[in-house]
């Protein structure tokens, strides 16, 4: 009885091993390595202007330029309402082909006319200082890609009350209108600001509009 048993006991043993041997053993599959999502990214844009270019001076000689430098009249430099302080400019002077590169360290020029305004020794370079304006290309030398608000400059005065007046008037229409201040070495002036607008294209619908009330705004950045 002993060997039967240990005979079915090692039969069953054989049977269960040649059934687990038939069967396949499943594959796991593989989980794909998924990448972590990245944000689409915001491409830089070179800015590219054709205008008038001007320059300033003498009224403006040691005065605290918009980024906190002091204006140099004879060294290299620009302003420009909305680009961003500390860009850098190639700045071509269309009637002679003049080209010199500059930083813009200040805010200017507000006539709307007109698209830059260089110290006197960057007009100098260029070869337009006796002329006083010219005509110039203008393109940055790396991408422009930031956040930034713009105010509408919609008049600058020597007289506070007449800036004051002014700005009494635009408060019945626009929620924000404040005066800002400016000294230079003729006197002091005080520009009437409207508003604050997160993109360049808000801004010049509200200059618009203060066109049709017999003003001459300009589109400035507010640094």
């Amino acid at each position: 009885m002993k060997r039967l048993a240990g005979w079915i006991l090692a039969v069953g043993i054989v049977l269960i091993i040649a059934s687990c041997a038939g069967k396949a053993t499943p594959e796991v599959p593989a989980t794909p390595d998924i990448p972590s999502p990245v944000p689409p990214k915001i491409p830089d844009t070179v800015y590219r202007e054709t205008g008038v270019a001007s320059w300033y001076g003498r009224d403006f000689q040691g005065r605290t330029t918009a980024s906190g430098e002091i204006f140099d009249m004879n060294g290299i430099s620009a302003a420009h309402r909305t680009l961003p302080l500390g860009t850098v400019l190639s700045v071509t002077n269309l009637d002679n082909f003049k080209s010199i590169k500059v930083r813009i360290n200040d805010r200017g020029p507000f006539v709307k006319s007109r698209a830059l305004e260089l110290s006197f020794g960057a007009a100098k370079e260029l070869g337009f200082a006796s002329q006083g304006t010219a005509r110039v290309k203008i393109e940055s030398l790396d991408g422009i890609r930031d956040l930034a608000v713009f105010s509408v400059q919609a008049a600058a005065f020597a007289e506070e009350e007449n800036a004051r007046t002014l700005k009494a008037r635009l408060q019945r229409k626009y929620e924000t209108v404040y005066i800002v201040p400016y000294e230079s070495n003729v006197g002091k002036f005080y520009r009437v600001r409207v508003g604050a607008y997160p993109s360049e294209e808000k801004a010049e619908r509200i200059a618009a509009k203060l066109t049709l009330d017999g003003l001459e705004p300009v589109v400035v950045r507010k640094d």
